[in-house]
């Protein structure tokens, strides 16, 4: 028997198969552009976080529109991107122990006109991948992590970035770029004037980091960060050089939650989770979309449906509730939902469905599903 994909080219959108993630690429393209518009104007680097769509089909929509390159967050995410020919891939996340370190300069040896890089924030790492790298004949580009609010990984002291940073740049196959300084607790801040605020902390630190690595002499090429939330704020900081926005592309319910910039372009839902209604009693109605394809962390994706809302969700089952005007679907109809939170719901799934004027136009691979290592 054939793999299982829910749709082909040229089927009606009505005819997909459920569950499936379905991309409007109208919709896509629009926030692709306003984002690189958005960066050009500003003068900053675009290097879009590819863990929200772990998708090369999409990167490379993405770097045709002036993306210097993508972001991913674990080793497993950046081996399709660079094996699919994108030629500068940093993994913004911690990455520990030697069979991973091993993976990954052998990645970089076996692509050597591509440019990966890394993030540190302890010296015993820093000696980790010297010792990869040497072993693979392979050359990474390394950001020193500030810990800029969000209390989970990086420095927090300037004098702490410059002795790490010292160590960095005497070793051997490994080239000191600069600084990684990513908030992500701002980014779901709702209120501009949060977010701002937040975001204003995280840049007075790396403001404080970059002159102390110039003070004593150190290379600072880069400092790189920001997000769908906050990405105003860095790029207009004259501290970042780069912008790391993911959500952007496809978005989901939290983001929606935010109250938009007025001076910064809107983001769409380009993404539905595309479902079937499989039960129908009075006021309760069962869908098809459970938890083995949806992520429920930041809430369950809510359908387009006037008058029912999301209640709950089970492994196979979203259930929705009336809660207003608006007649029961029948058993058997299409509904589309929007996902609560893209990026973990994205890795459930191994497609997907690219629509335009109501046809599937394109069927896409979720090529860095799974990537977790």
């Amino acid at each position: 028997m054939e793999p299982w994909i829910p749709a082909r080219v040229g089927d009606s959108v009505e005819d997909v198969d459920t569950p499936a993630l379905v991309i409007d690429l109208d919709v896509l393209l629009g926030n692709l552009d306003g984002m690189a518009a958005y960066a050009r104007a500003a003068g900053v680097r675009l290097r879009p976080h590819a863990k929200s769509h772990k998708c090369v089909a999409l990167a490379k929509l993405q770097l045709a529109r002036g993306a210097v390159g993508l972001c991913a967050q674990k080793v497993g995410e950046a081996e399709p991107f660079v094996t699919a020919g994108c030629a500068d891939v940093l993994v913004t996340n911690e990455v520990v122990g030697r069979a991973k370190q091993a993976r990954l300069a052998a990645l970089a040896a076996s692509h050597p006109a591509a440019r990966l890089g890394i993030v540190v924030d302890d010296a015993s790492n820093v000696f980790a991948w010297r010792d990869a790298c040497h072993a693979e004949g392979a050359r990474l580009d390394v950001y020193i992590e500030l810990d800029v609010g969000q209390r989970r990984a990086g420095l927090e002291t300037s004098d702490e970035v410059v002795r790490l940073a010292g160590l960095v740049h005497e070793a051997e196959r490994l080239s000191l770029r600069g600084l990684h300084a990513y908030l992500g607790s701002a980014q779901h801040v709702r209120t501009p004037e949060g977010r701002r605020a937040a975001t204003a902390v995280a840049i007075e630190k790396a403001r404080l980091a970059r002159a102390a690595l110039a003070a004593a002499g150190l290379p600072c090429e880069i400092v790189t960060g920001g997000g769908t939330g906050s990405f105003p704020y860095e790029s207009a900081s004259g501290v970042y050089d780069e912008l790391q926005p993911g959500s952007y592309a496809l978005m989901d319910v939290d983001y929606a939650k935010n109250v938009a910039d007025s001076a910064t372009p809107s983001f769409a839902s380009a993404l539905h989770l595309w479902s079937t209604v499989m039960s129908v009693r009075g006021d309760r109605v069962t869908l098809d979309v459970g938890t083995k394809a949806q992520s429920t962390d930041c809430g369950p994706a809510q359908p387009i449906l006037p008058g029912f809302r999301a209640h709950a969700v089970n492994d196979e089952h979203a259930i929705l509730v009336r809660d207003g005007d608006g007649a029961a679907p029948p058993l058997g109809a299409k509904l589309r939902l929007v996902p609560g939170h893209v990026d973990p719901t994205v890795n459930l799934h191994d497609w997907f469905v690219v629509v335009r004027a109501g046809r599937v136009v394109d069927l896409w691979p979720i090529d860095a599903r799974g990537g977790f290592y």
